[in-house]
């Protein structure tokens, strides 16, 4: 899947008492942002869970480079740049108009939803990520 694009408004609830993205927001944006590309590759969550499966974050890494404040108007990207057996590592961005505000990857892997093991990513799945549909 091509990256995908969510904008999203800051609301008050997204500040802190600055008037400032609290730091932890900008990871739930990008949670939005990866649930619609999985929903746009054909994946909403009642088809990933008809696999008996889920995704759990196992890593995540983001750079803070300026900060997004009430009212603003932020782009979050969302772009699958590995997949392997059992992990899909994304690369995420968030933006305001051209300026970026941090940018970062998350990988996530596939488990079973009963033993929470980790399993293969369904094969449809992984190929349909690892071409970029």
């Amino acid at each position: 899947m091509r990256e995908y694009s969510l904008p999203v408004r800051v609301y008050i609830e997204d500040t802190d008492a600055g008037g400032i993205v609290y730091y932890v927001n900008y990871l739930k944006f990008m949670e939005r942002a990866r649930t619609e590309l999985m929903r746009a590759a054909g994946y909403g969550k009642t088809a990933i869970f008809s696999h008996d499966s889920m995704f759990v974050v196992t890593e995540t890494s983001i750079k803070y480079l300026k900060p997004a404040t009430l009212d603003d108007e932020l782009l979050v990207t969302a772009a699958v740049s590995e997949v392997r057996g059992v992990t899909l590592t994304f690369e995420q961005t968030v933006r305001r108009g051209t300026e970026f505000l941090c940018n970062g990857t998350v990988q996530v892997a596939c488990v079973d939803r009963q033993s929470l093991k980790p399993r293969r990513i369904p094969a449809d799945m992984r190929a349909r990520l690892d071409n970029g549909e």
